[in-house]
């Protein structure tokens, strides 16, 4: 099995780039990453980092960050980097200050208490922004190093599936890629399970 993902990972060509999806190596054995699909919101001669998107916790926002008169929004963890600190994506960058526009169309970051007011009020939908305990991060060539060691699948991120949280993700993004990729997709989390 494992030889089947080194196979298909090196016939991969797609280079790390913002707005990719990454997708774990089956068997990566880390509490963080494992079965992780990560948005890259960066990806340059600096570094990398972006927001694991089928993890979500059992906390929420108000549970968060309690006596704000906070709305009950779900969070994910978005990896390990800063992991106590709140990060959020949104469509909203005209309305919020401050934002930083990452994709066409997407938005992280800006000014959380006019955020949160928005939300109140309506101007925002909720469908249309999500919250993240930490992010993933990379130092400079050392997600291409990863991927190289086949650790990551990168693929294009035709899906967009940044809001609705699934956490079958992983394996619906390598269905749907069919072939092979269907096949490891199915793969159990230890090999020996097989």
């Amino acid at each position: 099995m494992k030889d089947l993902f080194v196979n298909i990972s090196k016939v991969s060509k797609l280079k790390p780039k913002k707005g990719c999806f990454l997708l774990a190596e089956p068997f990566m054995n880390d509490d963080h990453f494992s079965r992780a699909v990560i948005y890259l919101c960066e990806h340059n001669h600096e570094g990398s980092y972006g927001f694991i998107l089928n993890n979500k916790l059992e906390l929420t926002l108000d549970q968060i960050i309690p006596d704000k008169d906070l709305p009950n929004l779900d969070v994910s963890y978005g990896g390990p980097v800063h992991a106590s600190n709140l990060f959020f994506i949104h469509k909203y960058g005209e309305l919020i200050n401050e934002s930083v526009e990452i994709d066409q169309d997407l938005w992280t970051g800006g000014d959380f208490e006019q955020t949160i007011e928005l939300i109140k009020i309506g101007a925002i939908s909720t469908d249309k922004i999500r919250f993240f305990l930490g992010y993933s991060g990379w130092s400079t060539n050392q997600l291409n190093e990863e991927i190289k060691t086949n650790s990551w699948i990168v693929t294009n991120n035709k899906y967009k599936k940044l809001f609705n949280y699934n956490k079958d993700l992983w394996k619906d993004i390598l269905t749907e890629k069919g072939g092979n990729y269907k096949a490891i997709s199915n793969f159990p989390l230890n090999p020996i399970d097989n």
